[in-house]
């Protein structure tokens, strides 16, 4: 029976960090030009919730402003992490082609499910050519519920029956990993955090643990 294996983008696979200053910045210091910013850009606050859906940022970080603003806001971003990724500012995590590798040779099923944009998502699948592993890219977009647990579902719904396993950082992937009933394999990379990390099954510092995972016996559910 083909296994699964659902990947979280930022924090996951993808170093978000590497481009999300600059590109905040960039963002905050366009409303500033605009007479809508006062002050630096709010870069601890965003990190602080990353994992929620960017409609969810911008109510977080934007509460005083037009619904307008925020979505003016939201695709001025995008545009410049887009930017950012096609000029090579970005990064995979270390070992992510050689488990995407193993895993297709293994006969693993690899999806991606992310609170990310599509566009956003497609330019990272484009620019480190993921496409030669990955089976489908799902973005939050695509949910009404802009809920990451029925994200999985869905993409559970399209992988049919056979074991399967969530790999992300944060506390919406494990708890889609639970809602679904499937194990979660928490990364502790750049914006995981250690309360949150305790409701995974697994935690790892290198994603080539996966694989070691994938093999044990426990890991295949009912």
């Amino acid at each position: 029976m083909k296994k699964t294996v659902i990947f979280d983008m930022d924090g996951t696979l993808f170093q978000t960090n590497k481009i999300l200053e600059a590109s905040l910045v960039d963002t905050f210091d366009h409303l500033t030009r605009a007479g809508k910013w006062q002050g630096s850009a709010p870069l601890k606050e965003y990190q602080d919730i990353m994992g929620v859906p960017l409609p969810k940022v911008w109510e977080t970080l934007m509460p005083d402003h037009s619904e307008v603003d925020r979505n003016e806001t939201d695709q001025y971003f995008l545009e410049s992490l887009i930017a950012n990724i096609h000029g090579g500012k970005g990064e995979l995590y270390p070992n992510v082609a050689e488990l995407f590798e193993r895993l297709d040779s293994g006969g693993c099923a690899i999806y991606i499910a992310s609170n990310g944009l599509k566009r956003y998502l497609a330019a990272i699948v484009d620019h480190y050519k993921l496409d030669r592993w990955v089976a489908g890219v799902y973005s939050i977009e695509e949910i009404d519920s802009l809920n990451k647990s029925d994200l999985v579902g869905a993409i559970l719904a399209e992988a049919g029956d056979g074991p399967a396993v969530m790999v992300g950082d944060r506390l919406s992937d494990f708890n889609a990993g639970r809602d679904n009933n499937i194990p979660s394999i928490g990364c502790r990379f750049d914006f995981a955090r250690e309360e949150e990390l305790a409701c995974a099954d697994y935690v790892i510092d290198d994603l080539l643990d996966v694989v070691e995972i994938m093999n044990k016996a426990e890991y295949v559910t009912e």
